[in-house]
């Protein structure tokens, strides 16, 4: 289990704070199993892409003050929401630390 967490409870209503619990507990479920991790990670970007695009999208300021007030909170709080993907290079970085096990056929965990 990881102590960073991904919310700050001073700034996150207590709604959201239970949700960035529950996200948490279901990632540390399923912790040993690469598959069921990415499905959360997808899922969790579809929801990003959804609220950007609909709910986000027709909440954003029709006057130029509120526009400024957002754009300095967006400035303020660490810039604009986005999901990393993990880079292919890093990807192909583990693979390449990983050795086939010439008796199983089978690529196997260096050790």
């Amino acid at each position: 289990m990881s102590d960073r967490k991904l919310t700050q409870p001073e700034i996150l209503s207590e709604d959201l704070q239970m949700l960035a619990q529950q996200v948490q507990q279901a990632a540390e479920r399923r912790q040993e199993d690469c598959i069921a991790l990415l499905s959360l990670l997808r899922l969790l970007e579809k929801l990003h892409q959804d609220i950007r695009d609909t709910l986000f999208s027709e909440a954003l300021p029709n006057n130029r003050q509120k526009l400024y007030n957002l754009l300095r909170d967006i400035e303020g709080s660490g810039g604009w929401p986005y999901i990393q993907r993990m880079k292919l290079r890093s990807l192909c970085q583990q693979l390449e630390a990983l050795e086939p096990d010439p008796s199983t056929n089978r690529i196997s965990a260096d050790q």
